[in-house]
């Protein structure tokens, strides 16, 4: 089956970024949208999407693929709304951050044929600012696109098969993993680095202020260490409660770490977490 339209509902930095990849990818299909009203006339206005609706129900109709790239509390409402209405040949997809309660959402609403209908997905790629404005088509480039499948691999032929083709197309990298797995993993390797970041800059906010020194001298460790702190807290707040278990188990090790590294400023112990944390950067990507 040749996919001829796909919606995109959400068109904030990620969704926008999609509908710009596919169409620099060679994509020839129509590319709707879904959006307030003024974020879609602006999206069509740009190009980025040929046309679409506000409701999220009417933009869905005639669609082969319907992507929900909104915040994850969002995402689960719309599996509910349009799971019910859509037709049995469209493959509603996500790019949530979170997937396991998703998944458990998509197979309550659509029962023994969620891993047909369903497909749970999470491109690792994102940007300091959101929104539309920052959207851009090379943002895919390069990143991990996570796929949870729910019923083992899709049909050669199915339309889920034929839309990792075109994630792969917009150069993204298809990998493959179970939803709990993604969830504990993504708690450590994203969401972690998240709150670590706010928590930094919140402190320092608490603790000087709007004190001019701060920006005087601060250097690049710094910006680097706050850069995820400009983050929505719109977006954060539904990745936070949907992998809440994680997170508190991760944040209890890393206050461990934390305390390790206080009670040793002038041990032995320090140079040790040093020498453990220079062997995981080196496995790191450059």
């Amino acid at each position: 089956m040749t996919i001829q339209r796909v919606t995109i509902a959400g068109l904030g930095l990620i969704g926008g970024s999609l509908a710009l990849a596919l169409r620099q990818s060679g994509f020839t299909g129509e590319i709707m949208g879904c959006d307030r009203a003024e974020i879609l006339a602006t999206a069509i206005e740009r190009g980025v999407v040929s046309g679409g609706n506000s409701d999220a129900i009417t933009a869905a109709q005639g669609s082969d693929i319907v992507v929900l790239a909104t915040p994850v509390g969002a995402i689960i409402d719309l599996i509910e709304r349009l799971g019910p209405v859509i037709p049995a040949t469209t493959l509603l997809t996500d790019v949530g951050s979170t997937k396991k309660e998703i998944a458990e959402r998509a197979q309550q609403v659509f029962g023994s044929a969620a891993g047909i209908r369903f497909l749970p997905s999470h491109p690792m790629a994102g940007a300091e600012h959101g929104g539309l404005d920052h959207a851009r088509a090379d943002l895919f480039r390069g990143a991990p696109w996570i796929f949870t499948l729910i019923n083992g691999q899709p049909a050669p032929e199915s339309v889920a098969a034929r839309w990792i083709g075109l994630v792969e197309s917009v150069g993204a990298t298809p990998v493959f993993l179970d939803a709990a797995r993604h969830d504990r993993l993504c708690s450590w390797t994203s969401h972690l680095p998240q709150l670590i970041s706010t928590a930094l800059a919140s402190a320092i906010e608490a603790e000087f202020g709007d004190d001019e020194a701060i920006r005087q001298i601060s250097g690049r460790g710094l910006q680097d260490m706050t850069r995820l702190a400009a983050s929505s807290y719109s977006l954060w707040r539904d990745i936070v409660a949907t992998n809440t278990k994680n997170l508190d188990d991760v944040l209890m090790k890393y206050e461990q770490h934390l305390s390790h590294l206080r009670e040793n400023l002038r041990g032995p112990a320090l140079r040790e977490e040093f020498e453990a944390a220079n062997r995981f950067r080196k496995r790191q990507k450059p």
